[in-house]
């Protein structure tokens, strides 16, 4: 059974960005006077280092400016942003790697939040009180909710290191129920499917007679997806009826290519390279 240790870490915030964050939680009516934002460390280790290695795994995970608790800080409620369950940030991955090389050779993982404190305002008599909903409005800013989780300080880390058991895999019943199973998929899955990109999965799957899984579905989406594709940022542009001569992609690479000092690349990307490497074998033979 592995032990789990929470370590406090640097201070997260500028003070431009604790100002800009106040502003907006207070825009939403939430009454918080103050906000304060750390780094918290969670280290699953195979058994309880000793005085000397913990020593030495609080001074690897010094960094940053160090942080200093509000005045108030007793009196505020605390949220703690986690990587979501179920998952391994990449901040891990390299994190574990560097302690391993460090000779932290016990250590499972090394997993990393950020603690936010809000602290409430002062009415006439009395500190006001942050409610559930208040919480809640305040957590949904404070997230990611595609990559992060919110939790509170009685929450069990553990379960940040467990592995969850796999899904078994679905299928969704395009040929029984048409477009109306892709659009309900759209939603449930997250898949962020354009109406363009349904039609064409029913299309697709009708004339296959067969239902996609689930896989199949959320492989198509990240590989179509404009992270991959660059649909918009590739696009050619008509402005007030005038076509642009540059896409998105164009008017970065043409910034660079007038006032290239101080860049190193103008967005390039895989695609672009594999382009460039198939024009330069041709011109070699």
């Amino acid at each position: 059974m592995s032990h789990i240790l929470q370590l406090p870490g640097s201070n997260v915030l500028s003070t431009f960005r604790q100002e800009r964050l106040l502003k907006k939680l207070q825009a939403m009516g939430l009454p918080i006077a103050a906000v304060q934002a750390s780094f918290q460390h969670f280290v699953s280790c195979d058994e309880a280092p000793d005085e000397q290695t913990h020593r030495r795994l609080i001074a690897l995970l010094e960094y940053g400016p160090a942080y200093v608790p509000h005045p108030q800080e007793t009196n505020g409620v605390s949220l703690i942003v986690i990587p979501r369950l179920g998952t391994i940030s990449a901040w891990a991955s390299k994190a574990t790697d560097i302690a391993h090389n460090c000779g932290f050779f016990t250590i499972r993982r090394i997993e990393r939040g950020i603690k936010f404190t809000l602290i409430p305002e002062k009415g006439w008599l009395k500190t006001k009180t942050l409610d559930a909903d208040m919480l809640a409005k305040a957590a949904a800013c404070l997230h990611d909710r595609m990559t992060e989780t919110v939790v509170d300080e009685s929450f069990d880390f553990a379960r940040l290191f467990a592995s969850l058991p796999g899904k078994p895999m679905l299928t969704v019943p395009v040929v029984k129920n048409g477009r109306t199973a892709l659009v309900e998929a759209n939603v449930s899955l997250g898949l962020a499917l354009s109406d363009d990109e349904i039609d064409y999965l029913t299309q697709a799957f009708s004339d296959l007679a067969r239902d996609p899984t689930d896989v199949e579905l959320m492989m198509f989406a990240q590989a179509n997806s404009e992270h991959c594709r660059h649909t918009i940022f590739n696009a050619q542009w008509v402005i007030d009826g005038q076509s642009q001569p540059n896409t998105l992609f164009g008017m970065i690479r043409a910034t660079h290519a007038a006032q290239p000092l101080g860049t190193v690349v103008a967005y390039s990307d895989n695609e672009r390279r594999t382009r460039q490497n198939r024009v330069r074998k041709k011109t070699k033979k």
